[in-house]
């Protein structure tokens, strides 16, 4: 049975396949050829309120780096397309009140699913 991994920040770009990387705290067991449940928020619901999944996704390259080692071309895979790496880290760091150096775990993925198959 497949994990659940929320992407709460970035639900849009999933549903819009933009997004083909993401960036974790945590995670670190993860190998390729994993296969992941992409949910819309998997921990912090409310009383009656279900999970929402919205893909299912295989990870096809994983490796720790600090979050300021972004590149304009991740930023874009990252659904983010406008932003430059500084708009990115500075999103993040705001976010969960890291230091911009913080390691992270950098997850790339496909999808394995139909977009005909997912919620909308």
């Amino acid at each position: 049975m497949p994990r659940n991994m929320s992407f709460a920040l970035t639900t849009q770009q999933i549903r819009d396949r933009s997004k083909t990387v993401t960036r974790r705290f945590g995670w670190w067991f993860l190998k390729p050829g994993d296969v992941v449940n992409a949910v819309e928020k998997a921990m912090g619901l409310s009383r009656g309120e279900r999970m929402v999944r919205l893909c299912q996704i295989r990870i096809t390259s994983v490796r720790s780096e600090p979050l300021d080692a972004i590149t304009p071309s991740d930023c874009h895979r990252e659904g983010f397309p406008d932003f430059v790496p500084a708009d990115f880290v500075g999103m993040i760091t705001s976010h969960y009140g890291c230091p911009p150096d913080k390691t992270v775990n950098r997850i790339e993925f496909e999808y394995i699913e139909d977009p005909s198959q997912c919620p909308a």
